[in-house]
């Protein structure tokens, strides 16, 4: 059974800094796509990062490109995304997220596994 578990997520004023990581077991991930997503209150899911098996391809949404930063380590079965810079618009509950294969998507609705979430919250 796949399970992805979040950690990391938290309080953090304008400007700050989240490290939120991600570990997979049940499945070797190696060839795998791996990504984050998120949910702001009211909102429906929204695509954030994705890192394709190799880690050398990745891709961010528009709106946090040059802030966050998604990487992975196979060895771990574990990926992270950096997050700087933080806005009150990333408010959200992030989760993981698992496309089996290397081909990434932007749509939350092709990615096969989920984790359960962890919310970040950043403050005025």
């Amino acid at each position: 059974q796949v399970q992805l578990v979040e950690s990391g997520g938290g309080l953090v004023h304008t400007g700050g800094s989240l490290r939120l990581s991600c570990v997979g077991s049940g499945r070797t991930f190696s060839y795998d796509t791996m990504g984050w997503l998120r949910q702001a209150p009211g909102k429906e899911r929204d695509f954030v990062a994705a890192i394709t098996w190799t880690g050398k391809n990745t891709y961010y949404a528009d709106s946090v490109k040059g802030r966050f930063t998604i990487s992975r380590d196979n060895a771990k079965n574990t990926w992270y995304l950096q997050m700087n810079n933080l806005k009150p618009e990333d408010t959200a509950d992030y989760y993981c997220v698992v496309k089996i294969g290397s081909r990434w998507s932007s749509a939350p609705d092709e990615y096969d596994y989920w984790g359960q979430g962890t919310l970040v919250t950043v403050s005025s």
